[in-house]
């Protein structure tokens, strides 16, 4: 398929192609009849290459112009206006060589004439097809049904009349004199579409009527040179005949002279009308500057710039008040030194001290517009515009205008100011409000993260296999939290345990059981006993460890050739150990304390070492404190004897079964989904 580029270059070609082959008929024919001779070539022959290179030409610059999609008003004039330009300095080399040889025999031949018109023919059905297709442009511009409707009859119609050539009738004069007037009509018709014309500023609007005057010169210089070759010189092909050309070039010629005197008498009203377009233009920024991510320097600076635009002042400037903070300022055209003298001036007028009383009054009523501005006794400048910027009947800020004549702002002006700030304040506060709910929003994210990467400190995995199998459950109060569990196998018999929970909720606690998971990997791989292990852990976490902080924990050694558990407690919850042929269940209440808090090397005569042995079908609960201390509505908590009592009732079952009734009870017990504290367990039960 051919792109679009293929079709321009294409279009191209064959209108070149096209203008050949009708210079080449036409002198043949025309050669034919000098040398009274039979060319074998009717003159319809040369109508067609005509109405080819016409279409074609047509063709070529609708496709270069509607490809410029993102072309301005002015651009598409400037394109006329080049087009046109470098037509007439054909066709003035053209004249230039005629005069230059204005005696020579050359001229004087049929043929040579001929040749120099068909350069003129070319060169003019360029201009003229270009300039239709931007016109096409302008006129269709915010385009309605009728208005398309309209055209379409319009273009189709006119290319229709290339056809008219080639019917010879008695009437042809007739016809030929009312299709030129019902295109000349059409044509005015739509010439009075200019829409594209409001949206020209006070300078544009004058280029525009520069290039459509020289479009104008152009045609009459262009069509002048026409008649003076249809005149003078014998032409075996005539464009003051041509239906099409003439069409054309009336309805060139009547739309730029309506948009000329459209556009000079839309000339008085461009300032106002640009005025108030800049006002709602400058009204939008500030409505969007938090949209755009804007910061409050931004606004304050778009406030001072659309303000200092909207009542011509001279000069001004704004002043943001920060609390204890040095007081923000954004001035224009005014230096610091006048400022504190202009200052003086201020004092002294009406305005401060109605906006001082309104300030007493924390702003609770609207301002009076009437008392914001005031003339001043000043050598520089005569009159002022005064007015606060004020957020929830609190002035932050204080913007003032100021102009060199006496009363030079009027109500009109003190309303678009007023607009302005006001506009301006509801972007700030509404930049505070957003700058919050993005700070949370960026606490929640980081939250987010932290309680994934917890999660992932916690074993994906847990154990289950013909020796024993475990089974956990973790929830944090917070989004993160600081109970950590894990186990190791140290080799074919033997695997460590340890459960422990950081004093403090939250990413403090989070981070502190991190390093927590850091030691235990570290230290476990030297198979140390579990006081040696708790030793060493706590020398490790009293130099990173805040003074406040500490760290529960148990840590325990499965055996599973001797059956046997060996376990040391650093102040961590009592482990429930159930005993299956027994049906009980019973405390570990060996002493220890908790890592941290004892930091010297007297720490481990705190601690004691136990060993139990254990039978298939028994179960080692582990627990942090957040379940024993959970506490209902009435201040009760949870404790020891419930959870003992759930466990030796429901021993015999899956350890996954026993998680669900302890869980199950314990938020009936609570009667609430808020915790106070993190919830961990972590089951054992042996094979």
């Amino acid at each position: 398929m051919i792109s679009e580029k293929g079709l321009i270059r294409l279009s191209l070609l064959f209108a070149i192609l096209c203008w050949l082959a009708l210079m080449v008929t036409d002198l043949f024919i025309l050669f034919a009849q000098i040398n009274q001779a039979n060319a074998g070539i009717t003159k319809e022959i040369p109508y067609l290459f005509l109405s080819l290179f016409i279409l074609f030409s047509f063709f070529y610059f609708k496709l270069r112009v509607l490809k410029a999609e993102s072309v301005n008003f002015i651009d598409l004039l400037w394109h006329v206006f080049s087009t046109g330009l470098i037509v007439s300095l054909i066709q003035l080399a053209i004249g230039l060589f005629f005069y230059l040889l204005s005696n020579s025999k050359l001229l004087q031949n049929d043929l040579a004439i001929n040749f120099f018109y068909h350069i003129n023919i070319a060169a003019v059905i360029v201009f003229l097809t270009s300039t239709f297709v931007v016109w096409k442009r302008l006129i269709l511009y915010q385009k309605n049904k009728r208005l398309l409707f309209i055209w379409h009859f319009f273009e189709y119609g006119l290319l229709a009349t290339l056809l008219f050539n080639f019917f010879q009738s008695e009437f042809q004069q007739w016809v030929f004199t009312g299709l030129l007037g019902l295109f000349f009509v059409l044509g005015l018709v739509l010439s009075f579409n200019l829409k594209w014309i409001a949206y020209l500023n006070f300078k544009q609007k004058w280029r525009s009527i520069l290039l459509l005057a020289l479009v104008l010169l152009y045609l009459y210089y262009f069509l002048n040179n026409l008649f003076s070759f249809s005149q003078e010189f014998n032409l075996i092909l005539d464009l003051m005949n041509n239906v099409f050309v003439l069409s054309l070039a009336g309805f060139i010629f009547v739309y730029a002279l309506i948009s000329i005197l459209v556009i000079l008498f839309n000339l008085p009203t461009s300032s106002v009308f640009e005025q108030k377009i800049s006002e709602v233009l400058n009204f939008q920024r500030l409505s969007q500057s938090i949209q755009k991510g804007d910061n409050e320097d931004q606004v304050y600076n778009v406030l001072l710039e659309s303000s200092t635009n909207a009542v011509f002042s001279d000069s001004a400037w704004l002043e943001i008040y920060n609390g204890d903070e040095k007081t923000k300022l954004f001035k224009s055209n005014i230096s610091e030194s006048k400022i504190m003298q202009t200052k003086k001036s201020l004092q002294e007028s009406s305005v401060f001290s109605y906006l001082d009383k309104q300030k007493s009054n924390n702003f609770q009523k609207n301002l009076n517009p009437a008392r914001l501005t005031a003339n001043l006794n000043d050598p520089d400048y005569s009159s002022v515009l005064a007015i606060p910027l004020i957020i929830q009947d609190r002035q932050i800020g204080l913007l003032v205008l100021l102009k060199d004549l006496a009363d030079g702002f009027n109500k009109e002006m003190v309303d678009i100011i007023n607009s302005f700030v006001n506009q301006a304040c509801i972007s700030i506060e509404n930049f505070e409000l957003l700058s919050k709910a993005l700070e949370n929003e960026r606490y929640r994210e980081e939250l987010k993260i932290a309680m994934r990467v917890q999660k992932s400190l916690l074993p994906q995995e847990l154990i289950s296999d013909i020796h024993f199998e475990m089974f956990a459950f973790y929830e944090s109060a917070d989004e993160v939290g600081g109970d950590y569990y894990d186990y190791f196998k140290i080799d074919e018999h033997k695997t460590a345990v340890i459960i422990g929970d950081v004093s403090g909720k939250g990413t403090s606690a989070a981070f502190h059981m991190s390093q927590m998971k850091g030691i235990f990997h570290s230290l476990v791989q030297l198979s140390l006993s579990p006081e040696s292990f708790l030793t060493k852990a706590n020398n490790a976490l009293g130099y990173c460890l805040e003074k406040t902080s500490f760290i529960t924990a148990s840590y325990y050694v499965i055996d599973n050739k001797e059956k046997s558990i060996v376990f040391s407690r650093a102040g961590h919850c009592p482990a429930l150990f159930y005993r299956h042929n027994k049906k009980e269940a019973t405390y570990f209440q060996n002493r220890g304390l908790g890592l941290g808090i004892v930091r010297n090397d007297g720490y481990g005569k705190y601690l004691d070492t136990n060993e139990i042995n254990y039978e298939s079908g028994d179960i080692l609960f582990l627990y942090t404190d957040g379940i024993i201390e959970a506490k209902n509505k009435d201040g009760e908590e949870f404790g020891y004897d419930r959870l003992s009592k759930i466990v030796t009732e429901n021993g015999g079952k899956k350890p996954e079964e026993i998680k669900e009734l302890v869980i199950h009870e314990l938020y009936n017990f609570i009667d609430t989904e808020s915790l106070d504290d993190d919830y961990t367990i972590l089951i054992i039960q042996f094979s």
